[in-house]
């Protein structure tokens, strides 16, 4: 494995280079966070359809594991058992606006990862940078386990676990464990564990930091890159679960799916369940006991579990429901951790906002009212009077002070936003799909997807790594 030990040297270097200023190290976490002989264990798959251009380049890197949509060039880096989820991607000629300013693609937008080690990490396209649209880059960056890179492009950046960048343009930062930041361009910025912080200059600011001890309880890095913790937990009782999928060439498939709803091969289904017309269920999902209804979609590292979805409803990235039914339209954000259980059920009103990096660990029955936003960290009703307000409360609000939060701004605009953003995944799931090609989403687009395996060198020098390979039309 010396080539691919020299990767790991190689990408620490130039990720130290640029968090230096930072005072951050690192070299042990790429040290210990994967044994090494796993990456030759598992091998890279990529998705084909008609609807996503294709073009794969990879060269020096190591991918085992990890899954590919949309163009994608990787270089000298390692992804392990990641997402790069491209079916959002811009095409040639679209005409894009960043901050008025508005310009029009010269080629497909792709992937540009470089000089980065990503593990269990879910990248999402619909970039916000404008100086290089054409490109989708992270370059020189670190992110640990069940990070969400999402519409953000990053260089120089430390991301932790469970930790999420959305919306963003990102110059060596560092973002700590379960933080999540949306706040346009950053440089030079450290992002406190458990700050939940969105920002959008000269319309209004969100700021949310857990209580002491909070994030410790559920997620927690060692120096040496170890992950423990709550969540950890939960995910490791169920990764076996995974197993007989990855180890199949063709994975079985759930039976009764509607013609235009979508299940991954790559995601679990145990147990009784059901999904309604135009769902979605995303590779690396794990659904259990659950029913999701017409237009409800779990996306990818979501766990649901005894749970009820009405309809229309939005589980982002990363997020977890356990024993809750939620009402239509309901938005659970990245990362999120609903746990209630059989005698003390979480229930989250119709049209209702369950913000990013949200806990709701119920230790009673927990009822979230219709047309509400919650965030924080909740475990019994009292605490909803500090950590959830009504949507139309909230529209009013220009400073508003509760609990750890605090907003300041247009209430109003804040709201339009999320809902404005709620409908986009909606659309661009397919979840209003009426039969027609201008309604289609990713639920239709992608059922006739097929998968291609990649298989790293298994011996010498090189075990672990894959052969420098352009896959595409133009190969």
């Amino acid at each position: 494995m010396k080539q691919l030990e020299a990767l790991f040297d190689h990408i620490t270097s130039r990720v130290n280079v640029n968090l230096k200023p930072m005072g951050v190290d690192v070299a042990p976490y790429l040290k210990n966070a994967v044994p090494r002989e796993r990456h030759a264990r598992y091998y890279a798959f990529y998705a084909l359809t008609t609807d996503h251009p294709m073009h794969f380049r990879f060269r020096s890197s190591s991918l085992s594991g990890t899954y590919f949509l949309g163009k994608t060039f990787v270089d000298r880096s390692i992804l392990y058992k990641s997402d790069l989820r491209g079916d959002e991607l811009k095409a040639k000629g679209d005409e894009v606006e960043f901050e008025g300013g508005r310009t029009r693609l010269f080629q497909d937008e792709s992937f540009l990862i470089s000089n980065s080690f990503l593990n269990k990490t879910l990248v999402h396209n619909n970039s916000k940078n404008p100086q290089i649209p054409e490109y989708f880059r992270i370059l020189n960056t670190v992110a640990m386990p069940w990070a969400n890179i999402h519409g953000t492009t990053t260089e120089g950046v430390y991301l932790g676990p469970f930790s999420t960048v959305d919306l963003s343009v990102m110059h060596s930062c560092v973002v700590g464990d379960f933080a999540y930041v949306q706040a346009g361009d950053l440089s030079r910025e450290t992002i406190e564990p458990g700050r939940v912080w969105i920002k959008y200059d000269g319309l209004f600011e969100f700021d949310y930091v857990y209580p002491a001890g909070v994030v410790e309880k559920y997620v927690s890095l060692d120096g040496n890159g170890r992950l423990s913790g709550e969540f950890s937990d939960y995910l490791d009782e169920r990764k076996e679960d995974f197993v007989p999928i990855y180890s199949s060439v063709v994975p079985d498939a759930m039976e009764n799916v509607p013609d235009d709803a979508f299940v991954s091969l790559y995601a679990v289904i145990k147990g009784d369940c059901a999904v309604g017309h135009n769902a979605l269920v995303a590779q690396r999902a794990h659904i259990e006991n659950s029913r999701l209804g017409d237009g409800a979609n779990a996306q990818e590292n979501c766990y649901i579990l005894n749970s009820r979805y009405d309809g229309m409803d939005v589980t982002a990235h990363g997020g977890k429901v356990i024993h809750t039914h939620l009402g239509i339209k309901v938005f659970v954000g990245f990362n999120s951790f609903l746990r209630g259980s059989e005698n003390a059920e979480i229930t989250v009103g119709t049209n209702s906002i369950v913000m990013p990096h949200t806990i709701i660990d119920a230790e009673e029955p927990i009822h979230v009212p219709d047309n509400s936003l919650v965030w924080g960290y909740v475990t019994r009703q009292a605490d909803l009077d500090t950590q959830c307000i009504s949507l139309d409360e909230f529209a009013k609000a220009k400073v508003l002070s509760l609990g750890n939060m605090r907003f300041q701004g247009d209430g109003a605009a804040f709201v339009r936003a999320f809902k404005h953003r709620i409908d986009h995944i909606l659309e661009e799931n397919g979840a209003y799909y009426d039969g027609s090609e201008e309604t289609k989403g990713h639920a239709q687009k992608t059922q006739k997807v097929s998968f291609n395996i990649l298989q790293p060198f298994q011996s010498g020098d090189a075990t672990g790594m894959y052969p420098t390979m352009t896959i595409g039309d133009n190969a």
